[in-house]
């Protein structure tokens, strides 16, 4: 059995309004040395052992359901579990 982690951000070129919004209410609690908040999603996939390469499955997954490939960027840590 495998645990991918698996991280999806908008793309540095894209606006992120939930971090916008996010930042503003950091400043409103006068936290104003924070310069920057980007929002992103985080999954974790238990996937099985199989004949396939786990990295290609979580490749697949990726691209054709948990990001967005115009606006967001991904990346993933694998890990094999006992």
């Amino acid at each position: 059995m495998y645990l991918a982690k698996v991280y999806v951000m908008y793309k540095e070129s894209v606006l992120d309004p939930q971090g916008e919004a996010v930042k503003k209410a950091i400043h409103k609690l006068d936290y104003e040395e924070v310069a920057d908040v980007r929002m992103g999603k985080y999954f974790e996939l238990k996937i099985a052992k199989s004949d396939r390469d786990v990295s290609d499955v979580v490749e697949d997954i990726c691209n054709k359901l948990l990001s967005n490939v115009n606006m967001e960027s991904y990346r993933y840590e694998i890990m094999e579990e006992e």
